[in-house]
C-alpha cells in the first residue's frame, strides 16, 4: 500500500512536471522568436544557422530549468496550502470514525484556498450534531434500561412469591395482580418508544380529514370515567360544539389520552380536573387543567423531554415518554404547546390547533 503511495506520488510529479515543461516550452519560445524577430531588424542583424542552433540550445536548457523550478515551487505550494490542511481534515474524520466526537478544526490562513473554511465550517458542524446524536443515543439506551428495571423487579418479585406453598386466594390474586400491572407497564413503555421512534424517523406521515374535536375530547375523557370515579376527582368540562379541525385523528387521540393520563395521575384524591375547547379566530385552543403538585419553572423547561420526570413519586406509574410523544405528534401537525405551572397548586397544559377552513 505504502508501495503504491509512493509510485502514485512518483507519476503525478512526472505528470506535472510536463505540464509545466509544455506550458514554459510554449512561452519561452514565442517570447524568445518575437524578441529575436524585433532585435533583427532593428540592429539590422542577419542571423546564421550556427547562432540560431545556439540560441535554440540555450532556450531548452533554460526551458528545462525554468520547468523544474516551477514544478518545484508548485509541489511546495501544495504541501502548505493543500496537502497539510487535507491531512488535518482526514485525521480528525478518522477520529471522528473511532467515535470522538469532541474534535475541532481551526480555520486555515489566508494563502490557502477559502474553500477549505467552509469545508472546516461543515465539519465541525457535522461533529457537533453527531455529538449531540450520540449523547442522546446514550441517555436514550441507559434512561431505557433503568426504566425497564422497575416493571421487571415487580414482576420477578411477584412471580416468586406466586410459588410460594399454602398461598391463599386473596395474596394470590395479589400477586397476579401486581405480575400484570408491571406487564401492562412495560408494554406500555414499548409501544410508546415504538410511536416516538416512527414519529422522529418520520415513518408515520398524518392522514388529514376533517372531524369533530369536540366529539373526540369528549369520548377520550370518558374513557377515564372510572379513573375520576375512584379517586373522587371532580370534572369541569367547557366543551364548545361542533369544532370542526383538520388533522390526523388517530395521532390527536394519543395527545388527549395522554395528557388526560397525567392530569388524573398528578391530581391526589378530591381534586380537580378541568378541560376546555373553544374556536378563536381559525385555532382550536384547548386546554387541560390539574389542581396536582404542579412543577418548578425549571421542571417545566424539561418536561417535554423523552424520560423526563419531574416528580419523581410519581415515577412509579409512568416512562417519562407520554408528554415527549405528545410534543413530538403537536409539532407533526403544526401546532403548538405549552405549559404553565405552579408548584402545589397545579398545571395546566394548552394546546392549539389549525381549524378546517370553512368552504363558502
Amino acid at each position: 500500500m505504502k508501495n503504491k503511495k509512493i509510485l502514485h506520488k512518483i507519476i503525478k510529479g512526472i505528470y506535472n512536471y510536463f505540464l509545466f515543461f509544455m506550458l514554459v516550452a510554449f512561452l519561452v519560445t514565442c517570447t524568445n522568436m518575437l524578441f529575436i524577430s524585433v532585435l533583427s531588424d532593428t540592429l539590422n542583424i542577419k542571423l546564421t544557422g550556427n547562432n540560431l542552433g545556439t540560441a535554440a540550445r540555450l532556450t531548452f536548457i533554460n526551458v528545462i530549468f525554468l520547468s523544474a523550478l516551477i514544478t518545484g515551487l508548485d509541489y511546495i505550494r501544495r504541501k502548505i496550502t493543500v496537502e497539510r490542511i487535507t491531512k488535518r481534515i482526514t485525521e480528525a474524520a478518522k477520529q471522528v470514525v473511532k467515535g470522538d466526537f469532541s474534535v475541532r478544526l481551526t480555520h486555515v490562513n489566508n494563502l490557502s484556498d477559502e474553500n477549505f473554511n467552509e469545508i472546516i465550517d461543515c465539519f465541525n458542524k457535522m461533529a457537533e450534531e453527531l455529538g449531540s446524536v450520540e449523547t442522546l443515543r446514550t441517555d436514550f439506551i441507559a434512561n431505557v434500561s433503568h426504566e425497564m428495571k422497575t416493571p421487571l423487579s415487580v414482576i420477578q418479585n411477584y412471580g416468586v412469591l406466586l410459588q410460594t406453598p399454602d398461598l391463599s386466594d386473596k395474596k394470590r390474586m395479589e400477586y397476579a395482580k401486581g405480575v400484570t400491572e408491571g406487564s401492562r407497564r412495560l408494554a406500555s413503555m414499548m409501544t410508546n418508544i415504538l410511536k416516538l421512534n416512527r414519529l422522529e424517523n418520520q415513518q408515520i406521515y398524518p392522514e388529514s380529514t376533517e372531524f369533530n374535536l369536540s366529539e373526540q375530547i369528549c369520548e377520550c375523557l370518558l374513557q377515564f370515567e372510572s379513573v375520576w370515579e375512584k379517586e373522587e376527582i371532580e370534572i369541569e368540562a367547557d366543551i364548545a360544539d361542533d369544532v370542526i379541525v383538520k388533522a390526523d385523528a388517530e395521532l390527536l387521540g394519543l395527545v388527549w389520552n395522554n395528557l388526560f393520563s397525567n392530569a388524573f395521575k398528578f391530581t391526589d384524591k378530591g381534586g380537580t380536573v378541568s378541560v376546555s375547547l373553544f374556536k378563536k379566530e381559525n385555532q382550536a385552543i384547548i386546554k387541560v387543567k390539574d389542581t396536582g403538585c404542579g412543577m418548578t419553572k425549571e421542571v417545566g423547561e424539561h418536561i417535554f423531554e423523552k424520560f423526563y420526570q419531574g416528580d419523581t413519586s410519581h415515577s412509579t406509574s409512568g416512562n417519562g415518554l407520554g408528554l415527549a410523544l405528545v410534543k413530538k405528534v403537536i409539532d407533526i401537525l403544526q401546532g403548538e404547546i405549552g405549559v404553565e405551572s405552579i408548584l402545589g397548586q397545579g398545571s395546566t397544559f394548552t394546546i392549539k390547533i389549525n381549524c378546517a377552513e370553512m368552504e363558502v
